[in-house]
């Protein structure tokens, strides 16, 4: 009898019944498991979708790299729509493009594959070698450590969507390099390492000089002024990208380099396998220019009489010590071997680091002349006299923690109104006097030209005497 003929009466009603709440129970129990299957499927599409649409922005933004820990390639996009989220390296067989937005100051490039560098156009290319892509995508990098400063030719890195466009090789390379630019803020001391040789210490020294340097916005005193120390980080002449015609290919280019704080190296940060930090930096310094002094050496080891060295930096325009000789006595005083150097560009690096290295204090009120304490011993005491005009922050961010993070004791001393050369200039009632914070709100310039450009100091020995003893207790106690 078919299950679908009909029959009348009791004995039909009893032997359907059983059948009828079976059908019922498995009826629900499906409707009850597509209902999950639905709830599930919308919360899943849900929450790709706003990953996806996070990650575009950030594409978008160029913000691809937010912290430390946090990447995404760019060669990887259009993977996203098919929902392939690509995380970390993200290796492919058309190379890739990472962006680097870590910190205040940079953004810097690493593209990885079939890389052509263009120096006429000031174009980095990366060129497909497997599947082609559906898209032309394009960042333009700021190759100066500053990337909000003006003045700077910005490079056009491209990822090509096939070899069609791509300019032709003209100059081959197995090894990996680094294009920078000496533009900006460079021709000052400080300038010249912490936005330039810091940086490009950390984006190059991975590579054990096999790298290659491309420099743009070339200025041709600064690789001779730098050359040791270039050599040291290259083994090969660097190229001036500004007068190159050729079209050179590598496996791998870094497009700007990452300035980390003022002079300084965040670990975490360092591309590579290897993390290091400042006194890995001044430890090549030493090494380039053959400084003898690795440390200070303790009392113990001293010959009977000696007494520890101070330098004095000698400034003939502003921001100059007016009662030198005052200064020079005070030190003496205190138990140290003082002596007045001035620390002239012409000199050479070299000569200047010999002078600084030879001595366990370098003294000087604030100024670029204070980046030379990256030559002196670690154990060493940097002194800075802070200029009066609410500048201790600032003195502090340029040379007081980079000196604690080189293996240094840092000690400052804060000019008062009395002991400011500006007092005497604008009289008390001048709102440079009075109200130094109004000053800085008023802008940069403003700020430079009263409390870097127009004023010199005058120390009140008696006050700066417990400065001077504690520089000389911290070298005893070594």
């Amino acid at each position: 009898m078919s299950c679908c003929e009909e029959r009348s009466g009791k004995n039909m009603k009893k032997s359907w019944a059983p059948m009828i709440h079976l059908n019922i129970g498995f009826v629900v129990g499906a409707l009850f498991m597509l209902l999950v299957y639905l709830v599930v499927s919308q919360q899943a599409a849900i929450s790709g979708l706003s990953v996806a649409t996070t990650v575009a922005r950030r594409i978008s933004d160029k913000q691809l790299i937010k912290g430390p820990s946090e990447s995404f390639v760019a060669s990887d996009v259009q993977r996203i729509t098919n929902k392939h989220l690509v995380r970390g390296s993200g290796e492919s067989d058309n190379g890739k493009v990472v962006l680097n937005t870590k910190g205040y100051y940079s953004e810097t490039c690493e593209v990885d594959g079939d890389v052509r560098v263009n120096g006429t156009a000031l174009s980095v290319s990366l060129v497909p070698t497997g599947r082609s892509s559906s898209e032309r995508r394009e960042w333009r990098i700021q190759p100066y450590s500053r990337k909000i400063l003006p003045g700077i030719r910005p490079v056009t890195v491209t990822q090509l969507p096939d070899g069609a466009a791509a300019p032709a090789c003209t100059a081959r390379y197995a090894m990996p390099a680094v294009l920078f630019s000496v533009g900006g803020l460079t021709g000052n001391f400080w300038h010249d390492f912490t936005d330039v040789l810091v940086p490009l210490f950390i984006a190059s020294r991975r590579y054990g000089g096999e790298v290659q340097l491309l420099i743009t916005n070339m200025e041709s005193w600064w690789p001779a002024a730098y050359k040791p120390i270039l050599r040291r980080l290259s083994k090969y002449d660097a190229v001036d990208l500004d007068a190159d015609e050729h079209v050179r290919c590598f496996p791998r280019v870094t497009v700007g380099v990452h300035m980390h704080r003022d002079l300084g190296i965040i670990p975490e940060w360092v591309p590579g396998p290897r993390r290091f930090a400042m006194p890995d930096f001044t430890r090549l310094l030493r090494d380039i220019y053959a400084l003898p002094r690795a440390a200070v050496p303790p009392p113990a080891s001293q010959p009977p009489g000696r007494r520890p060295r101070l330098l004095l930096i000698r400034r003939t325009h502003s921001r100059r010590f007016v009662n030198e000789e005052e200064v020079l006595r005070a030190a003496e005083a205190a138990g140290f071997e003082a002596a007045p150097i001035e620390l002239r560009r012409e000199a050479g690096v070299e000569v200047n680091a010999r002078e600084v290295n030879a001595h366990d204090v370098l003294l000087g009120v604030h100024g670029a002349g204070l980046t030379n304490m990256l030559f002196l011993p670690p154990g060493g005491v940097l002194i800075q006299v802070v200029p009066y005009g609410n500048m201790e922050h600032i003195a502090r961010l340029e040379y007081g923690e980079p000196a604690k993070g080189m293996g240094l004791k840092y000690l400052d001393y804060s000019v008062s109104a009395e002991e400011s050369t500006l007092l005497e200039m604008l009289g008390p009632e001048h709102l440079a006097i009075k109200d130094p914070e109004a000053v800085h709100r008023s802008g940069w310039n403003n700020m430079t030209h009263f409390y870097l450009n127009k004023q010199s100091v005058r120390v009140d020995v008696a006050r700066f005497a417990p400065t001077l003893a504690q520089a000389f207790d911290h070298l005893r106690q070594q």
